[in-house]
């Protein structure tokens, strides 16, 4: 069995999944804030028989809190636990920007659509709304927007009469009250900054790209933009699945 993971700034995924690639058991917990005691209520969730683990693979972009779960998986164990960048990712896909500032989400994310077939824009909506571009087998760079949850948060903290906002499909674009003038900004705002760096993609690229969506707010923007995209809320899990195969 193995123990695959994706440490977000917002949360962390853990699987436990069987040699034969089926997803056992999924939990997420808070990635900030994290310490022993939490680690191990969450951990234990899971219910891994660590005998039977042989392979423990994450993609973080938190690096303190990969430390304090490597250390104790690694001890509960007594295999390695390898972060996505640790491995050899080079040989499964060619990447043509700063290796060391693209996150291992977004290389892990690619690699789980990577063909040498089609071409590949995948926006996830995370704490950051990302664009990644994958031009058949290689990751050709990306764009990275505000996150949707963390600017809704930002205008509440820094506005003093917005209030808190859940967003939600609107129709109207224009507002009646503060509620839904916010929500108009943001769903509507959004929407057009989607489909625009989408369009700007291919107007550089000058290539046809397929779209994947996955993320908190894609359940939200995935028939609500004029691009038509395919919803894929297992990418990632797909991708570490993928990578696991270099750990021998």
């Amino acid at each position: 069995m193995y123990i695959l993971g994706d440490i977000g700034n917002t949360d962390t995924k853990l699987f436990l999944v069987s040699a034969r690639n089926k997803i056992i058991k999924k939990i997420n917990f808070p990635s900030k804030e994290l310490n022993q005691k939490k680690l191990d209520k969450y951990i234990s969730l899971l219910k891994p028989n660590y005998e039977r683990i042989n392979k423990i693979l994450f993609c973080s972009v938190v690096p303190k809190s990969f430390d304090l779960i490597k250390k104790f998986l690694s001890k509960k164990t007594k295999i390695n636990c390898y972060e996505v960048k640790n491995l050899d990712i080079k040989s499964l896909i060619k990447i043509k920007v700063n290796y060391k500032q693209v996150g291992s989400d977004r290389i892990t994310n690619a690699i789980s659509l990577m063909n040498n077939k089609n071409n590949f824009i995948i926006l996830d909506f995370g704490t950051a709304t990302t664009f990644d571009v994958l031009i058949k087998d290689t990751y050709s760079g990306g764009v990275i927007a505000p996150g949707i949850g963390l600017s809704l948060a930002a205008l509440a903290d820094k506005a003093t009469l917005i209030p808190k906002i859940n967003l939600k499909m609107i129709k109207n674009v224009i507002g009646k009250d503060t509620v839904s003038a916010v929500r108009s900004g943001f769903f509507w705002g959004y929407a057009g900054l989607i489909d625009n760096i989408i369009y700007l993609i291919k107007k550089e690229t000058r290539k046809s790209f397929k779209v994947i969506i996955t993320g908190g707010f894609s359940n939200l923007f995935k028939k609500s933009i004029k691009t038509k995209v395919y919803h894929n809320k297992d990418i990632t899990i797909n991708g570490l699945i993928e990578i696991s195969k270099l750990i021998k």
